[in-house]
């Protein structure tokens, strides 16, 4: 690893490039904080693939990235007098020490629920902070993580289950609706008790100590290769999937399990994971 002396001067000769590419590449040269925003998006999103996938050249590629939006952004900035990269870095140490008595002051939290509630009545009490528990979470969150964000500021003031066995019961209360809705045929009704059903189900997730966007995209990546697998098999087949059967499907479906599970093909028949 890099000694203090060498990250310094790495951090340094980054801002430097940028200073360079932002006086005299045409590209580099025309960006604003709006057109830079849909590219920052997209990074962040290419960041949590390569961590997902435990690419170690990758996540060092795609960090790289979006601390050149970082960068950016405060470069940016400072052309118009507001504040420059030491003003950013400065503000997120200064929180960081602030947010952190049980290591710079004289509080004891020795969990990391325990910091964690903290740091949530922390944000409730900063100057110019959140002014309400669910307020400092962003709107344009993806639906998914904003319920689990919510959950978790709600359960860190003392909103949640006594015992989390508790959720089961409400996860089995929503799906009885949802069926009730089905019967019903009532479809805004529908939509909304499966909104309630999904939240549920998170919650129970997150009682659990599992990230359901972790979970879900595993899940989404697992069925990806399978149907992948199936859509090869039957080309190799000479067939077309819309002209399958489901059982033809479902044995080579069968197929692509067996061999993720690393066993002989065909000993396998559970529909657990379908």
């Amino acid at each position: 690893m890099h000694s203090e002396k060498e990250k310094s001067e790495a951090f340094l000769r980054f801002l430097n490039v940028l200073d360079t590419l932002r006086e005299k590449c045409p590209w580099d040269a025309k960006q604003t904080n709006e057109s830079l925003r849909a590219n920052t998006i997209e990074e962040v999103y290419e960041l949590t693939d390569a961590l997902l996938d435990d690419d170690v050249n990758n996540i060092k590629k795609e960090l790289g990235d979006v601390l050149l939006h970082i960068g950016f952004y405060s470069k940016i900035a400072s052309e118009k007098g507001r504040f420059d990269i030491a003003d950013v870095c400065n503000t997120l140490t200064d929180k960081l020490i602030f947010r952190h008595p049980h290591i710079y002051g004289n509080v004891t939290a020795d969990s990391p629920e325990e910091v964690s509630k903290n740091w949530e009545q922390i944000k409730l009490k900063e100057k110019g902070g959140n002014k309400t528990v669910l307020s400092g979470v962003p709107k344009s969150l993806p639906s998914l993580i904003k319920a689990n964000r919510i959950q978790e500021k709600a359960a860190n003031v003392g909103f949640d289950w006594e015992e989390r066995e508790q959720v089961w019961q409400k996860v089995k209360e929503e799906a009885d609706e949802v069926e009730a809705e089905i019967k019903s045929g009532d479809k805004d009704k529908l939509e909304q008790e499966f909104g309630d059903l999904m939240f549920a189900v998170i919650n129970a997730a997150r009682l659990y100590g599992v990230n359901p966007e972790n979970a879900l995209e595993k899940t989404n990546r697992k069925f990806i290769r399978r149907f992948g697998y199936l859509e090869s098999r039957a080309k190799d087949m000479g067939k077309n999937l819309k002209d399958m059967t489901l059982a033809e499907m479902d044995k080579i479906w069968e197929e692509a399990k067996d061999l993720e599970h690393g066993q002989p093909l065909g000993l396998e028949n559970d529909k657990e994971n379908k």
